[in-house]
C-alpha cells in the first residue's frame, strides 16, 4: 500500500523539517494541501524541503508550482474541478461517492475516496460508507489498486483497508494530531508514530 500525507491547512516554524524527515522515513506521497493562504508560502515551503522530495510531492492548490519546483503533479477537488489548459502529468482527484470514482478513474493516476471512517480532524465529517458498502465496491473492482482510503484513518484500520483491496491510505489528523504547531518543537512522537504507520501498510 502507498502511504500518503496530507499538510495540515496552516503553516507552521518546523514544518519543512517534519516532512523532509518522514520522505527520509519513506513516506511515499506529500499532498500540500494550503487553501487558504498565500501562495508565496507554498513556495517557501518547497525551496526548504529537499529537491530530491519534490518528485513525491503533488499540489492542492497554486498548480503553477507543478513546473516551477518539478512536482509529482496536481490534485482536483471541489476548490479545483478542472485542469488547467493543456496540461499534462500526473492527476489525482478527491471522491466523495462511488459514482464519482468511477466516473473520474480512467482520467486519474489514483483517486482519494472519503470519508471511509469519521474523521479525526474534522469533527463534523462523519464517514458516509458502511461496511457492506465496501465490500460491494471491492467486489466490483471498484475499489482497486488506484484508490486511495482518506478520512480516519488509523494504524488501527489499516488491515480493514488493505482487506478492501485499497491501493493506499492518506494520512492527516492521526499523525498531526500529535504535535501541537503553535508550541511543539520537538516531533520526535511524529516520527515514532510515522514509522509504526509505514510498517501497516508494508
Amino acid at each position: 500500500m502507498k502511504l500518503i500525507l496530507l499538510t495540515p491547512p496552516d503553516f507552521f516554524v518546523e514544518e519543512d523539517k517534519i516532512l523532509t524527515s518522514l520522505f527520509e522515513e519513506g513516506l511515499d506521497y506529500l499532498h500540500l494541501r494550503k487553501p487558504d493562504s498565500e501562495p508565496i508560502y507554498s513556495e517557501r515551503l518547497l525551496t526548504l524541503i529537499p529537491e530530491e522530495y519534490h518528485k513525491q510531492i503533488v499540489t492542492h492548490d497554486f498548480f503553477y508550482l507543478k513546473e516551477e519546483f518539478r512536482l509529482k503533479g496536481i490534485h482536483l477537488n471541489q476548490r479545483n474541478p478542472d485542469l488547467p489548459a493543456g496540461y499534462k502529468g500526473h492527476v489525482s482527484r478527491s471522491c466523495h461517492s462511488m459514482e464519482e470514482l468511477v466516473q473520474h478513474k480512467k482520467d486519474c493516476s489514483y483517486l482519494f475516496l472519503s470519508p471511509i471512517y469519521d474523521s479525526i480532524s474534522k469533527s463534523e465529517y462523519r464517514a458516509v460508507f458502511t461496511a457492506a458498502e465496501l465490500e460491494e465496491a471491492a467486489r466490483k473492482g471498484q475499489i482497486d489498486k488506484k484508490v486511495m482510503a482518506l478520512g480516519g484513518v488509523t494504524m488501527e484500520n489499516i488491515p480493514q483497508l488493505k482487506d478492501y483491496g485499497f491501493g493506499g491510505v492518506v494520512i492527516l489528523g492521526d499523525l498531526w494530531n500529535r504535535f501541537n504547531i503553535h508550541s511543539t518543537r520537538d516531533y520526535k512522537e511524529v516520527i515514532s508514530h510515522f514509522r509504526k504507520l509505514r510498517k501497516a501498510v508494508s
